[in-house]
């Protein structure tokens, strides 16, 4: 099973959220990417199997987005 990760850096909090449209109820917050990462990685099983899913490997791709401004003057 191949499911997507979206990561988003909310700067007000200082946190990184993950968020999945293929997996339901995937929603954590970490203040390191790694540790998100880790923390996804946990999850994952246990959600999709809370969902039924039937999933012996679940092919993780992680989509990091991260707006910043940069001044050219």
């Amino acid at each position: 099973m191949k499911c997507v990760v979206n990561v988003i850096w909310d700067p007000e909090a200082a946190v990184y959220i993950a968020t999945s449209e293929s997996i339901p109820g995937l929603v954590l917050e970490s203040g390191s990417f790694d540790a998100l990462i880790e923390k996804v990685r946990v999850a994952v099983p246990e959600l999709l199997q809370l969902n039924n899913s039937k999933a012996d490997v679940i092919d993780l791709t992680f989509m990091a987005e991260r707006h910043c401004l940069v001044s050219n003057g």
